[in-house]
């Protein structure tokens, strides 16, 4: 008797329909499984054989052939299990085939016929609404998560037994009251805050003017100057994600094993790679391609540290990331589009030694501060909106009180944002802008205009330079609630670009 049972594969961060067949016939006792399985999946016969003899079935003792389609596409993990042991109870009439029909599965079977969660669920049922499941039947662990997906009754299972009672009334759907709302962006009971960036003053403001308008930036300076400390409190400035926005958040976080509590949507991530990091590692690769930290970064922020030490070919790939919000991974089989639309902050040392040509006390040759800069080239340079430099602080300010708290700042941030949602469009902001919008939205006065064309002569401002600074203009008048964009934003732009602080 031939049984279907529907489950999924990810590919990339969505998920594939997969259709498992499974045919039991006559012959000599033997378990097939064909379908580009890897070694994870062919496992599963295993896994399948123990979980139905130890949860109350027979096991039939005849030919078996379980197809996993499309057969082209390499299936991955171990969440075809409850699938595959679904499809084969009733293929050997021990289970009703109708429940098959209206409930997708996806669950890892123990041997002892528990069902253990699996990541990416939550593109999982995406994927089964799309589809026109009625349900999805997923681990007990695994059902918070599916059902933050509307229009979908989500099942919990907690062993292989209740897949007889899939259906009927002895199995209630999850119930979605349990769910919160996304998580915040300071995490713990004591979240980093601002206020502990002392003898700052322009980088403060500098990162005030990147969380406004989603800019990137670069900071060089001397180690202990506050570089990541700021970097690390980027976060705490952004407003909340939409909903629309914590879904994909969330999905992105479920297929790469890391989800946020049980019923809880993510909030912003923030992610800081270690240089050593490889190119796949940072912007996605392998085969079968997978995520990389500029995607797990997606809505955030990406900190990349000592930026001197990662490696030019890890540099270099994160020009398409910054400039389109995605990157394709393409392999011989396929292609995937991955989304990575991140804030970068980037810090580095002046020089390996990290105390600057300019200090008594470096000793670096020319040579090598020439190739610890080159690490950075002028093309992923170009794409960074804000570059500054930054200066031991003083013991004196240091000394000084706490700073403006995250929380006022939060506050101007989101009266900018929403200004530019207004304009752009809901979760857009003015570093995703078009040139045509650049073009409507930063409408210059005269001085501002004649300031803008002696200074890209005297900088040697790039097409894609201009441009930006433009955009970072816009940002400084959307922050003072002006239309206009003036001389001042204008000026004030030029010199988050130039690395030196304003006079």
């Amino acid at each position: 008797m031939l049984a279907v049972a529907r489950t999924f594969t990810v590919v990339g961060v969505a998920a594939q329909e997969v259709h498992v067949e499974v045919d039991v016939h006559s012959g000599l006792p033997a378990f097939s499984l064909v379908g580009l399985p890897d070694a994870a999946v062919r496992e599963s016969r295993e896994r399948v054989r123990a979980a139905v003899s130890n949860s109350g079935f027979e096991f039939p003792l005849h030919r078996i052939t379980a197809s996993l389609a499309p057969a082209d596409l390499r299936k991955a993990g171990p969440g075809f299990d409850l699938a595959i042991a679904a499809a084969l109870l009733a293929a050997s009439r021990q289970v009703s085939a109708e429940a098959l029909d209206r409930y997708w599965l996806a669950g890892e079977l123990g041997l002892d016929g528990s069902i253990r969660p699996v990541p990416g669920v939550l593109a999982m049922a995406e994927e089964a609404r799309r589809g026109g499941a009625e349900g999805i039947a997923v681990a007990a662990g695994n059902a918070a998560e599916a059902a933050l997906v509307d229009g979908l009754s989500v099942v919990p299972l907690r062993d292989l037994g209740q897949v007889a009672a899939l259906g009927g009334p002895a199995l209630a759907p999850f119930d979605r009251a349990e769910l919160t709302a996304p998580s915040s962006n300071g995490t713990g009971p004591d979240p980093p805050d601002l206020a502990e960036l002392r003898g700052q003053p322009y980088l403060r403001h500098a990162l005030e003017v990147a969380a406004a308008g989603g800019h990137s930036m670069l900071i060089v300076g001397p180690p202990g100057a506050g570089k990541s400390l700021a970097a690390r409190r980027l976060p705490t400035l952004l407003p909340p994600l939409r909903r629309e926005e914590a879904i994909e958040v969330t999905r992105i976080a479920s297929v790469c094993g890391r989800p946020p509590p049980p019923g809880t949507l993510a909030g912003r991530p923030f992610r800081a790679p270690h240089h050593t990091i490889s190119t796949a590692g940072l912007v996605g690769g392998g085969s079968p391609p997978r995520p990389g930290e500029a995607t797990l970064a997606h809505g955030g922020v990406l900190f990349l540290d000592e930026l001197g030490e990662f490696s030019r070919q890890a540099l270099e790939a994160m020009r398409q990331p910054l400039e389109d919000g995605s990157i394709t991974v393409a392999r011989a089989r396929h292609s995937i589009e991955l989304p990575c639309r991140f804030m970068l902050v980037a810090a580095s040392n002046p020089c390996p030694c990290g105390r600057g040509e300019s200090s008594d006390r470096c000793r670096c040759s020319e040579a090598s501060v020439r190739r610890y800069e080159a690490k950075l080239s002028g093309a992923l340079a170009d794409r960074i909106d804000i570059s500054l430099t930054v200066e031991q602080p003083s013991p004196e300010a240091l000394r000084l009180a706490p700073g403006e708290p995250s929380a006022s700042v939060r506050a101007r941030v989101s009266a900018a944002r929403e200004a530019q949602v207004r304009r752009l469009g809901a979760g857009r902001c003015n570093a995703v802008m078009t040139p045509a919008e650049t073009r409507r939205a930063c409408r210059l006065d005269e001085p501002a205009a004649e300031l803008l064309a002696r200074s890209h002569t005297r900088l040697g401002l790039s097409g894609r330079g201009y441009e930006r600074v433009l955009r970072v203009a816009r940002t400084l008048a959307d922050l003072e609630g002006v239309d206009r964009v003036g001389a001042g934003h204008v000026g004030d732009a030029l010199s988050l670009r130039r690395r030196q602080p304003a006079p």
